[in-house]
């Protein structure tokens, strides 16, 4: 068996401190899987990319990411401007796991841990903010910015409903912003928006009706703007996205596929790249193609849903 060197940065704060505790187990079934690791314990904002542009640098063969969807974007970030790229392992860990969800990546460690050993990759698409990666969602307006408010001591505590005790409280202050979306192959958007979502994935924010056609293999992101509407129309929106059903199509919303989205407001409006806090608008957004391989199961089946994978796949 040959023996593959990867790096494993984790945030020692993620899933109720799950990695923390598994820690020993997590490296004693990779090497058992010809996998030697070390680790990266992250320290704070921007350490996962600096370790994990470190880790290209140093030549490892495979960078694991082990938390959520927040330590998973700075290890992209980290990986995705270098020329030469190692394959991208994940231990989702975190509360949401959107990329995970997305790709047949289990959320039981023992069984991620078995996926990366067969190192099965693929590659995706990675989103461009300007000068900022993402993997899986971009977006903007009020509701957006709930994944960076909620304090990481409460998502410790008290997991996924620390997004929907945060959500109750904003519901009644959230407002349309006027914006211009415009798009390539597509046209523009000049009115009034509660919110604009920009995915790479079909899981976003642990639902995955909201863009069921999104695909990170296929060179598109896919756009959903929701206009203006009073509180009982956003109710009954949020109940529809609540029950799993499919809301592209509501005259509410502004659906479409496009690899180029610049987004403008007169207004400030905060940007949320991975459930992480971006920046501000105004904004460009692009895709790179194909940019990482990221290991994932083969057939796209996962302890979060079923599903078939598709694409042409590669082992390490």
């Amino acid at each position: 068996m040959n023996i593959i060197r990867a790096r494993l940065i984790y945030n020692p704060t993620s899933g109720r401190e799950e990695v923390r505790r598994r820690l020993p187990a997590i490296l004693q079934r990779l090497e058992r899987g010809g996998i030697e690791t070390s680790c990266h314990a992250t320290e704070g904002e921007g350490d996962a990319i600096r370790a994990a542009s470190d880790a290209v640098e140093r030549g490892f063969d495979m960078v694991i990411s082990a938390g959520g969807d927040g330590t998973l974007n700075e290890v992209v970030s980290g990986l995705a401007g270098h020329e030469k790229r190692p394959a991208l392992a994940i231990l989702p860990l975190g509360t949401t796991n959107d990329f995970a969800r997305a790709h047949g990546i289990p959320k039981r460690w023992s069984d991620a841990c078995d996926l990366i050993t067969k190192r099965y990759t693929r590659p995706v698409d990675v989103g461009l903010a300007g000068d900022k990666y993402f993997i899986n969602i971009a977006g903007g307006g009020s509701l957006t910015e709930l994944t960076y408010e909620v304090p990481s001591k409460l998502k410790t505590m008290v997991g996924q409903l620390a997004y929907y005790m945060k959500g109750l409280e904003k519901i009644t202050r959230l407002q349309a912003i006027p914006m211009r979306i415009t798009a390539e192959g597509v046209g523009e958007f000049d009115e009034e928006f509660m919110l604009f979502l920009i995915a790479n994935s079909n899981s976003v924010a642990g639902f995955d009706r909201l863009a069921p056609d999104a695909s990170t293999n296929d060179g598109v992101f896919d756009v959903l703007a929701l206009r203006k509407c009073n509180l009982a129309e956003f109710i009954r929106i949020a109940t529809m996205v609540m029950r799993g059903e499919r809301v592209m199509h509501d005259p509410h919303f502004i659906y479409f596929q496009s690899s180029s989205i610049r987004v403008e407001a007169d207004n400030r409006v905060q940007l949320n790249l991975d459930g992480e806090f971006g920046g501000t608008l105004p904004c460009t957004f692009s895709i790179l193609p194909s940019h990482i391989d990221v290991i994932m199961d083969e057939h796209g089946e996962s302890t979060y849903r079923g599903g078939n994978g598709s694409g042409r796949g590669l082992h390490l």
